[in-house]
């Protein structure tokens, strides 16, 4: 395949580094960003270690909730590599709480940084894409986004609000050449829940049951590699009881919303 430019946000850890990974295995030159430089230097090596050369690795740390840092950003990656080919949208946060005992602070940051910060890298790198008349706009969603579930009110909210905005936007630039792409992971074994907020906005600190049981990250990562390469709209990937539920969600809701009461 041509060398392609893969921007992928989240990239320190869990998803996003086996992504990396699986990019630099293939050849991609890669933009990794997050907000742990330190860690996005570890992927970087790692990458190298693959067989990536040290001009073909880009560590560009960013926030996505500074969105007045993020055209900058953006022009920092054309200087290097001049395009933009694929940008994975993947960083994000996650939350373990009741809705009773969740601080009003916790689904804004939730909402900043799992909605809003996507959306805000997201334009920023879409004129490029039109002017050129190519691109591929990705983004880690959730069977969250399909499906609500107890403990994660907001991460529910904020998830389902990012497979609407992708999925407006594919039907608006569908036609000039732009794909779009939802990655929706059910429970893979990353650190996603000891990670996440709790309702004061602490950190969780806990594995759940669920994701320790869960798909193998790399083994996610090399299905959303297919998937992208596909330019699939929609990538599910996982393989618990959760993916079920997708289809349960179209065939009855009743039953599902039976099924998940906490």
């Amino acid at each position: 395949m041509p060398t392609q430019t893969v921007w992928i946000t989240g990239a320190s850890s869990g998803i996003g580094e086996a992504l990396a990974l699986e990019y630099a295995k293939n050849g991609a030159r890669l933009v990794l960003s997050a907000r742990r430089e330190s860690e996005l230097e570890r992927v970087a090596g790692c990458c190298r270690d693959a067989g990536l050369g040290a001009d073909q690795v880009l560590v560009l740390p960013l926030d996505v909730t500074d969105w007045e840092s993020l055209p900058g950003k953006v022009q920092t990656v054309l200087d290097t590599f001049g395009a933009i080919d694929l940008l994975v949208n993947n960083a994000g946060v996650s939350q373990r709480s009741l809705c009773k005992d969740t601080d009003m602070s916790v689904y804004q940051k939730l909402m900043d940084v799992d909605v809003m910060g996507q959306i805000a890298l997201t334009k920023a790198v879409l004129p490029h894409m039109l002017e050129r008349g190519s691109g591929h706009l990705a983004v880690t969603a959730s069977v969250a986004g399909k499906v609500g579930a107890p403990m994660r009110t907001g991460y529910c909210a904020a998830k389902h609000a990012v497979m609407g905005f992708f999925d407006a936007l594919r039907a608006e630039v569908e036609g000039e050449g732009v794909s779009v792409s939802t990655i929706t992971p059910g429970f893979i074994r990353t650190d996603i829940s000891r990670n996440a907020l709790a309702g004061d906005g602490s950190n969780y600190g806990k594995l759940d049951d669920d994701i320790a049981g869960g798909m193998d990250v790399n083994e996610c990562a090399a299905v959303v590699f297919k998937g992208l390469q596909a330019k699939k709209r929609e990538i599910p990937v996982g393989k618990g009881k959760e993916m079920a539920a997708l289809w349960v969600k179209r065939l009855s809701p009743e039953l599902l919303f039976r099924l998940a009461k906490a």
